[in-house]
């Protein structure tokens, strides 16, 4: 077993930008306007949600959820980011390191399960319209809403314990823009094959399992919207679902490019602009891709912008 701590790692150095320093103030404020945005858009859905009783069903609930953890998951790195700008060392604790990764792990794998779960709703909306209501009743989507928050919290809880113990007898310094699984794994003196095979055996359970089952439950819905014969009834079928689908193939599609592969194969310099993809823009996008894509939400919204003008 490999000594616990042998050097005690008090602190990290995050390089941040200093790759780029032509670039400093183009990101800061590029970053700062993609936050502010995000915050924005998101708490928009979540008032829109609750303020119109239309909207008080299980896909928007859903939708709720999602803008609740986008705003949680860029938070957790996107403030940290920005105030690196200003300091001359961009420094950050070790316990405030592994705070910073868990949190960040959590609210990925929340949302995940929240994307199957939104799927399921689409599947029986459907699938099965006359049972839809009885199906995925409140107290259902409580539960389901519940569980998907449980268990994202508790996956990465093997993560961040096994990275605690690790030893980090030589560099401090993170290549990254925030504390980042693979990034910290990369300075350790310790063995980190189990942590990389627990990696690939929760990528399973935790990332493909909901993709597989987010993918089977579109197939369904496909299938069953290819059955409809009126060509009006295919395309209002469709569009009820298409916003949750161009959000779902945007979060895996970035998640697996950059995630699911052999960390020898990983170069950190053109990962960390990467990154910054889910990290940033995938949180301001959801809000954009339901107000352009989803014509309830927009009528609902239209409707909340004319009362506030009489």
């Amino acid at each position: 077993m490999e000594p616990r701590n042998q050097t005690s790692a008090n602190e990290f150095l995050i390089t941040g930008f200093v790759d780029f320093p032509h670039l400093m103030f183009p990101f800061f404020f590029a970053l700062l306007l993609i936050y502010m945005a995000t915050l924005a858009g998101n708490i928009l859905i979540m008032a829109i949600v609750y303020s119109n009783k239309q909207l008080h069903t299980p896909m928007y609930f859903f939708l709720s959820n999602l803008a609740f953890i986008d705003i949680t998951y860029t938070t957790t790195t996107s403030p940290k980011m920005l105030a690196h700008f200003f300091l001359p060392r961009q420094l950050i604790s070790f316990t405030g390191c592994l705070s910073q990764m868990y949190f960040f792990m959590s609210l990925a794998s929340v949302e995940f399960f929240l994307l199957a779960v939104m799927a399921y709703d689409r599947y029986v909306a459907i699938c099965y319209p006359l049972r839809y209501i009885y199906i995925l009743n409140n107290v259902m989507c409580i539960r389901l809403a519940a569980g998907v928050w449980i268990v994202g919290f508790i996956d990465p809880i093997p993560y961040v314990t096994l990275v605690s113990r690790l030893s980090f007898c030589g560099s401090h310094t993170i290549n990254h823009f925030f504390c980042d699984l693979i990034a910290v794994m990369a300075l350790s003196c310790s063995s980190t094959g189990t942590i990389e095979t627990m990696t690939y055996f929760t990528a399973v359970i935790f990332g493909l399992a909901p993709f597989a089952f987010t993918v089977t439950s579109y197939i369904n819905i496909i299938s069953t919207i290819l059955k409809i014969r009126s060509t009006e009834g295919r395309r209002k079928a469709f569009s009820t679902c298409a916003s949750h689908l161009t959000v779902v193939i945007l979060f895996y599609g970035i998640i697996i490019s950059t995630y699911i592969r052999p960390t020898s194969t990983f170069r950190m310099n053109e990962n960390k602009l990467m990154s910054l993809l889910y990290v940033a823009a995938t949180p301001l996008f959801n809000p954009i891709i339901y107000s352009l894509k989803n014509k309830q939400f927009k009528n609902s919204l239209r409707k909340t912008r004319n009362r506030h003008h009489i």
